[in-house]
């Protein structure tokens, strides 16, 4: 189609045949600095305090964790020990569905030192890690059942389990062609994928909890479990129970502090938009 010539319709060419420049530059407004949430003195301290808290929390759970199993369960092994083998499905899942995805989502929300295109990489990446931890923990945990010849999914910890791995796996396959895939056609996919936008973050959300809460039911039945181990002094259980008690309410406070950091109304001066608009 070819221009209309004419000054009485110069306005109108440029809105037709200039449109995707005009699209681009709709789209670029929505990530400029919004000078009315500049951060003060007080929001700063508090985004920092959000970083180094939960930074502490997410690595110590893992540390934790790895120090009631080598300290208290005779460390690891892998079939020649299934015992010792299921030792490798607390670490791991606490690694994947808990550290690595903690830090997946709080890079997310709060790193604004790159550009967006790299959080979205630096977000996914965490999450490919995360899944061998995830597979090699499942795997872990279903040999060591069938060596002692114990029932797979009897509990409410093995189904809470079961579905948080689902949910994560479909997070991550949308996640990846929705945000990244769809990049390649980013004007003509922008809206389906500001539609997605809260869909995913609300769901990724509620897919972190479900792994807080299959970790303190996982962590409940094994005490259930080891609560008659003969050749184990009272002294020790009771020093066990506090460190399992101890890695439950850390998970709990991991919790708040990520769903915090995500649901803040505010962002800082350098964010372009909130996380549940960011595309």
């Amino acid at each position: 189609m070819k221009p209309i010539d004419g000054p009485f319709i110069d306005e109108l060419n440029r809105l037709i045949f200039h449109r995707p420049n005009f699209m681009k530059s709709r789209i670029k407004k929505r990530y400029e600095e919004d000078p009315d949430n500049a951060w003060n003195c007080c929001s700063w301290c508090e985004y920092l305090l959000i970083v180094i808290l939960s930074t502490i929390l997410l690595v110590g759970v893992l540390v934790l964790t790895l120090f009631w199993v080598m300290f208290y369960r005779d460390g690891f092994a892998w079939s020649e020990s299934p015992k010792q083998q299921f030792n490798l499905h607390p670490i791991l899942m606490i690694a994947g569905f808990i550290t690595l995805s903690g830090f997946s989502i709080l890079i997310y929300r709060l790193c604004r030192c790159v550009k967006h295109i790299y959080v979205k990489l630096i977000h996914m990446f965490f999450h490919a890690v995360a899944i061998p931890c995830i597979a090699l923990g499942f795997m872990s945990v279903f040999a060591s059942h069938e060596a002692l010849q114990k029932v797979n999914f009897y509990s409410l910890h093995s189904w809470l389990g079961f579905v948080t791995m689902g949910m994560f796996v479909l997070q991550f396959v949308i996640g990846f062609f929705s945000f990244l895939v769809m990049l390649c056609c980013e004007n003509k996919t922008y809206s389906c994928r500001s539609a997605m936008v809260p869909i995913h973050a609300s769901l990724g959300l509620a897919n972190f909890w479900l792994a807080i809460a299959s970790s303190v039911t996982g962590l409940i039945e094994k005490e259930r479990e080891t609560v008659n181990e003969t050749g184990v002094s009272s002294e020790n259980k009771l020093v066990e129970h506090y460190i399992t008690s101890a890695i439950g309410v850390t998970l709990i406070f991991i919790g708040i502090i990520v769903t915090f950091a995500v649901r803040r109304s505010n962002a800082p001066a350098s964010a372009k938009v909130y996380v549940t608009e960011r595309i």
